[in-house]
């Protein structure tokens, strides 16, 4: 026996409650249902702009021209994003369109460019590729606001942005990689000259005991003993005949007659007998055999003359003798400095082969000390080279960029203004709007009914009590209750409309270029 028995579930119940309920029922629902309403109704219209920016890959084969810009291009976004967010860059475009005017006038200015930050979009997607050989991506560029034409505008700028900096970027990737190849070229060459000397230094002071010299040496030395020992052999015969002059020239002056045919032709006879055995030894073109047959020659001449002057004067003995004495000691002295010569010619040749055989036991640790030399030079020359081919690739690259024939961006489709805001769903929030304000009054009118004690019926009494009801008496309303009831009631009324008014031109002032608050309120919405 409780508020379950008096209150039954039935219709008549439900009018019996709508009948008490009804101002309280629809002040709840007209109160939020006007703020729901006015606040959608004043929010701003958003709108939103994409352009489709294509990416193109490079324009030459890669056979031919091999860009030095490798990064990803997932990877050259990000950096050029965060460049084009950049405080500078989006101040210069909030003061260029005029973006965010009202919200300038309520925060601050970063918090305005991170607004602005949000408001971009940028999202990779993939386009199929226009050729066989060449993959293709693209991005689609966002840009949200209230009016139509600027966010188009503003959009279309972003995306030239990007455009223009990436052909930046790709430039000055690639001509940092030029400059940094042309140092490292720099660096190389030095170090290259720097050996070079170092290896001419080295064959200058190693002259002679290089290793492409051994041969040369090793000849060099056989000829050397070979003629050491035709000197060995040349200078005992000059030996023998500087003797055999001597003991004519003491037969001579001992008094011995000169007119006996063998003493006169034994000179002869022997120089004679000396170039017979050259010839058989050395060829004509010998100098041995050159030098006995001038001797020879000059014997005969001197034989000759010796005759000659015996036909026309037959005078004394000394007169016959001096000029064989004479040409005696000519020859001596021809044979003295023979001898001289083999001697001087045999020393010559001994230091000469000293020489040459030092050079040939110095060769094998020049050799190693070349080879480290060499081997170092040869290394640094093939980094030198293969520098300079990366580097001319480099400078190639470079030219390719400038020229814009690399990776490019292209705009595929620009933004163009909007016809209709993206946000907010008016009717939507409208709708939910209703059903949260029927559901809230229903609510409302529920719980007031079940904190209401008193008793609107005759069966509400009888179900809560045995005691007999005797009589139902009904309200008596009198002409001053019925002037109360008129005025509490223009009281409520002006009271529901100055409320009214209130929420209103509060939901004016919150929702009135709230572009946040549209996205917040719309599906998908920021």
């Amino acid at each position: 026996m409780d508020s379950e028995v008096r209150k039954s579930p039935g219709f008549e119940s439900v009018l019996a409650i709508w009948s008490r309920r009804k101002w309280l029922a629809i002040a709840v629902l007209i109160i939020p249902l006007v703020a729901v309403v006015s606040g959608i109704l004043f929010l701003p219209n958003i709108y939103r702009s994409t352009a489709t920016v294509l990416i193109e890959g490079q324009q030459l084969p890669e056979a031919f021209v091999r860009s030095t810009v490798t990064s990803a291009v997932d990877t050259r976004l990000q950096a050029i994003t965060q460049e084009i967010l950049s405080r500078s860059r989006l101040d210069a475009l909030i003061t260029q369109f005029g973006l965010y005017k009202d919200l300038r006038k309520r925060i601050s200015l970063e918090e305005v460019i991170e607004r602005m930050r949000r408001d971009i979009q940028l999202e990779l997607k993939g386009v199929k590729p226009m050729e066989k050989d060449r993959a293709t991506i693209a991005f689609s560029l966002s840009f949200r606001g209230s009016d139509p034409t600027t966010v188009a505008q503003v959009t279309n700028t972003l995306a030239s942005y990007y455009i223009e900096e990436n052909l930046k970027v790709r430039e000055r990737q690639a001509a940092g990689t030029a400059e940094f190849l042309k140092v490292q070229l720099d660096e190389t060459k030095t170090r290259l000259d720097g050996q070079e000397r170092l290896v001419s230094a080295f064959k200058r002071q190693n002259m002679g005991e290089l290793p492409q010299q051994l041969d040369a040496n090793l000849s060099t030395l056989a000829r050397l003993n070979m003629q050491l020992r035709v000197n060995s052999d040349n200078l005992p015969l000059a030996q023998q005949r500087r003797q055999d002059i001597l003991t004519q020239l003491a037969e001579r002056e001992a008094g011995v007659p000169s007119d006996t045919p063998g003493v006169a032709a034994d000179p002869l006879s022997r120089a004679r007998h000396e170039l017979m055995m050259a010839r058989a030894r050395y060829t004509e073109a010998h100098p041995t055999v050159i030098r006995l047959k001038a001797e020879l020659e000059e014997l005969e001449r001197q034989q000759a003359e010796t005759a000659k002057k015996g036909e026309q004067e037959e005078g004394d003995t000394a007169t016959f003798m001096n000029p064989a004495a004479q040409r005696l000691k000519q020859a001596l002295r021809e044979v003295d400095g023979e001898i001289a010569a083999l001697k001087a010619e045999a020393g010559r040749l001994r230091k000469d082969l000293g020489a040459y055989q030092s050079r040939v036991e110095n060769t094998p640790r020049r050799e190693q000390e070349f080879q480290a030399m060499a081997r170092d030079y040869q290394t640094t020359k093939e980094t030198y080279e293969s520098l300079l081919k990366r580097y001319e690739e480099a400078k190639l690259a470079e030219s390719m960029e400038q020229r814009q024939k690399g990776e490019l961006f292209r705009v595929l489709d620009p933004a163009t203004p909007s016809e209709r805001p993206v946000a907010p769903d008016r009717l939507r929030l409208i709708l939910m709007g209703l059903v949260l304000s029927v559901g809230l009054a229903v609510g409302v009118v529920m719980a007031v009914e079940q904190l209401d004690t008193s008793f609107h019926t005759v069966d509400d009494l009888r179900g809560f009590t045995t005691v007999p009801v005797l009589v139902s008496i009904p309200p008596l309303i009198t002409a001053a209750d019925l002037a109360q009831r008129q005025w509490r009631t223009k009281v409520v009324a002006l009271s529901v409309a100055a409320g009214i008014i209130g929420i209103v031109a509060l939901s004016y002032l919150v929702a009135k270029g709230n572009e946040q608050l549209a996205w917040m309120l719309v599906k998908g919405g920021a």
